[in-house]
């Protein structure tokens, strides 16, 4: 009978701890710039202008953070990456984006 209540409880945990484990590793991937997901349809890219005192230079452009973006598949949505929004974006936390967040691309 104790091998019996050892079974009933060690299948469900033992699921349990696969799918979290399957969870943390495709996730890791995604944070790694694995994913090459299509763009959702509600992708918007803005420009907005920066006062420089060289005027030549081209405006700065913006990305606004959708529900589920990750800084991989933004890199990916604006063709660049990861690496350069990190330098664009000094002080972001790639685990912590904000729908509705403003980020430079260029």
């Amino acid at each position: 009978m104790d091998r019996n209540r050892i079974a009933r409880w060690a299948a469900p945990i033992a699921f349990l701890a696969a799918i979290t484990i399957g969870a943390l590793v495709v996730r890791a991937g995604l944070d790694q710039g694995k994913h090459h997901a299509q763009p959702p349809a509600t992708t918007t890219v803005a420009r907005t202008k920066k006062h420089h005192a060289h005027r030549h230079q081209a405006p700065a452009k913006t990305y606004t953070v959708v529900s589920g973006d990750t800084l991989a598949a933004i890199a990916v949505k604006t063709k660049t990456s990861v690496a350069k929004l990190e330098q664009l974006n000094p002080g972001i936390d790639p685990t912590a984006l904000r729908v509705g967040e403003k980020i430079r691309v260029q």
